[in-house]
């Protein structure tokens, strides 16, 4: 019979043990273990009984898991929970507390999850600046539900180079997330949508894996935790409510549902289709919340930009103001704005999506005055032309009122 408590993937010797954990379950660890030791303990005769592979590999699945395939170790984890017939009152009322109106969608996510582990998904953002609301306890009942294959990352631990300890994970859960640089957003965004990844462990070589991983972020700073542009579809931002009475043993009685809710997730029909990459459509989770992450991500530039244009709009009663990348160039210097040529070219072209004048006219140029004011002054050059509508259909209130506070 071969042994089971030890294998060897290629060459190499490990003790496939159970590490107790606070909860007083146990979480399964594969040790290294030396050849030597194993012919001291055991015996020479034992080591031909150990079970041997020919290397590691990561297949998720739950409902059908399989933990070898074609000569290789799967390291994905199987569920602790089997599924079982059983009330789920609990667990539904929590969903509906995290996902409200969108109720239904919020166990097609979850239920994507446990039936379809490789479907992308959206990158899921709980937000509030409310206590008690149980973003956390969210996040830990799904570790209770998926166990090893979701895994708690801090900011720093996201935007280290060394991944091996998350890239063949299910779910990654960033806690309090502060994304205050782009390239740590641009990350998110390709690893949420790409089919491989580079995996790389101190010491060793960057290798590619395939990539199954979704992104769970939670956050007090509901206004710019994240930066995002007002074209991104790969976020789903929900604003989650105080629960209106805590609990203390709130998430152990999730907890005790969990192969009942498993059970119903396997019973319940999906009511969603599968109409993008990310399985849902863009409308159907478009929410108030993501609607203001966007509006409070518009960069400084832009929004000085457009303060600007509608305070000058407003001054000389027009609706509508003829530009050149050049004179907003001259007006945000005079207010110390860090520019420059290139950035205010894509803020006028691509991100406000104007076109210029096909030859250089005349015009009446934006400027600021000695004393701080804006005016106009004749001029020639191939213009943009930004309407009062445009920026207040943009950027809705919140222009006017800056404007106001800075009269």
């Amino acid at each position: 019979m071969k042994n089971i408590s030890y294998i060897r993937v290629g060459t190499c010797y490990y003790k496939i043990v159970q590490i107790p954990t606070i909860s007083g379950s146990f979480n399964e660890s594969l040790v290294p273990w030396n050849i030597e030791t194993l012919r001291n303990d055991h015996g020479k005769a034992f080591i031909g009984a150990i079970k041997k592979y020919d290397g590691f590999t990561c297949l998720p699945g739950h409902k059908d898991f399989k933990k070898e395939c074609h000569g290789f170790y799967n390291t994905y984890s199987p569920l602790p929970h089997i599924p079982q017939e059983g009330k789920v009152d609990i667990s539904l009322r929590f969903v509906k507390h995290v996902f409200g109106d969108q109720f239904e969608l919020g166990l097609d996510y979850i239920q994507l999850l446990y039936s379809r582990p490789l479907q992308i998904l959206p990158i899921l953002c709980l937000v509030s600046k409310e206590r008690v609301t149980g973003k956390t306890t969210f996040l830990k009942w799904l570790k209770a539900i998926f166990d090893n294959n979701l895994t708690y990352l801090t900011n720093d631990n996201f935007s280290s180079q060394f991944n091996a300890d998350w890239a063949n994970k299910l779910l990654i859960c960033i806690d309090e997330v502060l994304f205050n640089k782009e390239e740590l957003t641009e990350r998110i965004k390709y690893l949420s949508t790409t089919d491989f990844n580079k995996l790389e462990a101190k010491g060793k070589d960057k290798r590619e894996v395939e990539f199954f991983s979704k992104f769970i972020l939670c956050s007090n700073n509901e206004d710019n935790f994240i930066k995002i542009d007002s074209e991104e579809t790969r976020f789903w931002v929900l604003k989650v409510p105080s629960l209106k009475k805590e609990e203390t043993h709130f998430l152990e009685d999730l907890k005790a549902e969990i192969s009942a809710f498993l059970y119903y997730l396997d019973q319940r029909q999906l009511t969603s289709r599968h109409s993008t990459r990310m399985w849902f459509a863009p409308e159907e989770v478009r929410t108030d919340a993501l609607a203001s992450l966007m509006q409070n991500n518009r960069n400084r530039v832009e929004k000085e930009l457009a303060n600007m244009i509608l305070s000058v709009m407003e001054t000389y009663e027009v609706d509508e103001v003829n530009i050149c990348p050049v004179d907003a160039l001259h007006v945000l210097n005079r207010t110390r704005i860090k520019t420059d040529l290139t950035q205010l070219r894509q803020i006028l072209k691509k991100d406000w999506k104007l076109s210029n004048q096909d030859n250089s006219l005349s015009y009446q140029k934006m400027i600021m005055w000695v004393d701080g004011g804006l005016g106009f002054i004749p001029a020639k050059g191939r213009y943009y032309t930004v309407t009062a509508s445009f920026l207040l259909q943009r950027f809705g209130q919140e222009q006017q009122t800056d404007e106001m506070m800075n009269k």
